[in-house]
């Protein structure tokens, strides 16, 4: 490079090349430049003939190489992208074929995929994933175009999380049919344009992957889309439809999935399953676009968190919560060295006053030091005096508290939830499909007090776990034992 450099600046005043790409050198695991003498790297082709040409391909595309950085090579990388992007994506993919199969077996009709069906539809949730799809392929595009192939991957694998883990989680019974013909169809013609746009998006860099995903999905194709068309690797990167493209939408689907994400963690740390039904979610963000959008993603976040109410306010204090900083150790102990133990006991001593104005300019002096919302990490806790009721979380702009007393009727249905997940998992370990109907026999054993309770339980809402399982639900003193398909011991 620098003799063409060179030559090129002597001759024509001006650089050899418009755009340079520069690979960085792939190191051994331990830091060392791979050697056959050391032996000291898998040999490639054992990693291609157990992951697969595509994960290795991928593993590399996405690592610091591209930046013309240094990778220090590892077997569990390329590992990890089979098991957090191609199974997922391709579960995603089958889960559309499965469906398909379905739907034209009970209902006896041909899907065909209309990419006009999919851009008009009602659905909230259709919209945004047909949205959130165009807008990466005009960020695929923009990126592309200036050479930076390290923000692209990122990019879309991120896009494959949304799909799989919110788009298809969300919309699971209506690509099942179970909201009525109509929605199914919709769904199916939603999810099949976006796998089927995600194919030829990721086709540079997953060639055999997505070749063979498009083979089975060219099937739900009209004859003038597949005319010409006999390889995905025949098609031209799609185009953004900008008219599709809602950002609002995004952004309101992006502030439902922080409340959610936030409830997680609070249901995790109180070790309180989702199984188990709770009064309340409180949200707490002074925005009221924020607020808004969450409001009108409430059938969603009331569905996701378990939670019988949603409330969205704009002040934490009724609810005895203190917001209080603390500084981040490792960004200002490098920046301020000797001054880092006084500032830091000035960030613990902070107002709220003062915690309000970093919150607002973003920028906040202490002790002559000028700190952004990087320097500082702000907390929410709940005050024990005021509050026993709610636990908090937050990521620093949006707060989220949960009711955690859930009354005597939510603990019992949170147990027939618990029911029906393990008869659940009974008829997965039998090869039941989900459309088959088996009847369930229980006995329960154990105190006596409790086995009462189950029973009640159980009695209480027959209706519930009868329908979930596909099946009547007996007593196993009034029940047949005979034709038994599986059997298995569950503590509830």
């Amino acid at each position: 490079f620098y003799t063409l450099l060179v030559i090129s600046t002597a001759l024509f005043n001006k650089p050899p090349y418009q755009n340079l790409v520069v690979n960085g050198l792939v190191l051994a695991n331990d830091g060392l430049k791979m050697s056959k003498r050391l032996k000291n790297y898998p040999d490639p082709v054992d990693i291609v003939n157990k992951y697969g040409a595509d994960a290795l391909r991928l593993y590399l595309i996405n690592s610091p190489v591209v930046r013309a950085e240094f990778l220090r090579f590892q077997e569990n990388g390329v590992r990890d992208v089979v098991k957090d992007v191609f199974l997922p994506w391709y579960n995603a993919y089958r889960f559309l074929i499965q469906n398909v199969q379905r739907l034209e077996a009970e209902e006896g009709i041909t899907f065909k995929h209309d990419d006009k069906v999919a851009h008009i539809s009602s659905n909230l949730m259709d919209k945004w994933i047909m949205s959130f799809s165009q807008s990466l392929v005009a960020f695929v595009h923009q990126e592309m175009d200036r050479y930076r192939l390290y923000t692209v991957v990122p990019r879309l694998v991120r896009f494959i999380d949304q799909l799989t883990n919110w788009y298809v989680r969300f919309n699971r019974r209506r690509l099942k049919g179970e909201t009525g013909q109509e929605e199914c169809i919709q769904s199916l013609h939603t999810l099949c344009d976006v796998v089927l746009t995600m194919c030829k998006l990721m086709a540079p860099f997953t060639p055999f992957l997505t070749e063979l995903m498009y083979q089975n999905l060219r099937q739900l194709l009209t004859a003038d889309q597949t005319s010409c068309n006999a390889s995905i690797h025949y098609l031209m990167i799609p185009q953004a439809n900008k008219a599709v493209i809602d950002v609002q939408i995004e952004q309101s689907v992006a502030s439902m999935q922080t409340v959610i994400e936030l409830g997680r963690v609070i249901r995790d740390r109180k070790v309180m399953p989702v199984k188990y039904p709770l009064p309340e979610v409180v949200v707490i963000h002074r925005d009221q676009c924020v607020r808004d959008h969450v409001i009108s993603l409430k059938s969603y976040i009331l569905e996701e968190l378990n939670v019988r109410d949603l409330v969205v306010k704009d002040d934490e204090k009724p609810y005895g919560i203190r917001l209080r900083a603390q500084p981040d150790s490792d960004r200002l102990g490098k920046r301020l060295k000797g001054e880092f133990k006084k500032v830091s006991a000035a960030i613990n001593e902070l107002t709220d006053d003062d915690i309000k104005e970093l919150q607002s300019s973003g920028e906040l002096v202490v002790v002559g030091h000028t700190l952004s919302m990087e320097d500082i990490k702000l907390l929410y806790t709940v005050d024990p005096s005021q509050s026993s009721t709610y636990e908090a979380h937050s990521d620093g702009k949006m707060l989220v508290l949960l009711n955690v007393t859930p009354s005597d009727e939510m603990k019992q249905e949170g147990v027939a939830r618990e029911v029906v997940n393990k008869i659940q998992k009974l008829r997965k370990k039998a090869g039941l499909k989900a459309s088959d109907a088996a009847r369930v026999v229980y006995m329960a054993v154990g105190n006596p007090s409790s086995v009462d309770k189950l029973c009640d339980v159980i009695r209480s809402h027959e209706e519930y776990v009868s329908k979930a399982t596909k099946g009547g639900i007996l007593a196993g003193d009034t029940a047949p034992t005979d034709d038994v398909i599986a059997f298995d011991e569950q503590k509830v």
